[in-house]
């Protein structure tokens, strides 16, 4: 839902600054393989030691990669398949290093199992939500559905609500903590529907290619 809207917007924002690291020589592939290694390190550096506000900053300022390698791959009229696999590809480490992060906490200081647990399923059921499109797709199936939650919604809930957390974890404001484990419930009850949606469209359209 948020990819039609934000990324119209955002495109128009970042098309000069994806222009001005063209001229200055640096490749779309670049930008995917910075933007994923800044998202990683301030998701494993940070949230297992419950640092939510610091890893939130971090993370935000290199998630935006997604969007400049591909304004900078149609600036240059060379969008190529090597480019969508390497994009797709780092999405899921980056989405695994969030999740990731955030369950070691729990398994750690946050002292959670349940939360613990629930975080791994965000992360499993965001990568099958994804691997669900990719399959059907690969097996000639357009797989028209969006879903309830898919990674837009996914990242920018579980950040803005882990940032918020972390005013709590970093400088004692008290309660707003309890922001986190709602994120992340709204993320695993949201990823299931959308993974249920997928595969009754998959099978669906399965069924109308084979009746065809």
């Amino acid at each position: 839902m948020l990819n039609k809207y934000a990324r119209a917007f955002f495109t128009r924002v970042l098309t000069p600054f994806a222009a001005l690291l063209l001229r200055l020589g640096v490749s779309p592939d670049t930008v995917t393989l910075i933007g994923t290694g800044g998202v990683v390190a301030g998701a494993l550096v940070f949230f297992p030691f419950g640092e939510f506000f610091w890893g939130t900053v971090v993370i935000t300022l290199f998630v935006f990669s997604d969007l400049v390698d591909g304004n900078m791959a149609r600036q240059l009229g060379r969008s190529s398949r090597w480019g969508a696999f390497l994009d797709s590809t780092l999405d899921r480490v980056a989405d695994a290093a969030v999740f990731g992060g955030i369950a070691l906490w729990y398994a750690g200081g946050g002292d959670s199992v349940l939360m613990c647990a629930v975080t791994i399923f965000c992360l499993a059921s965001g990568q099958v939500v994804s691997y669900t499109k990719a399959r059907g797709e690969s097996i000639g199936l357009p797989v028209n559905v969006n879903g309830l939650i898919e990674r837009a919604e996914r990242l920018v809930i579980t950040l803005v609500l882990a940032g918020l957390a972390g005013f709590e974890t970093t400088f004692g404001v008290p309660w707003i903590g309890v922001l986190l484990p709602v994120a992340l419930w709204v993320v695993a009850l949201g990823s299931l529907v959308t993974l249920i949606q997928r595969v009754v469209t998959v099978r669906r359209e399965a069924a109308e290619a084979e009746a065809a």
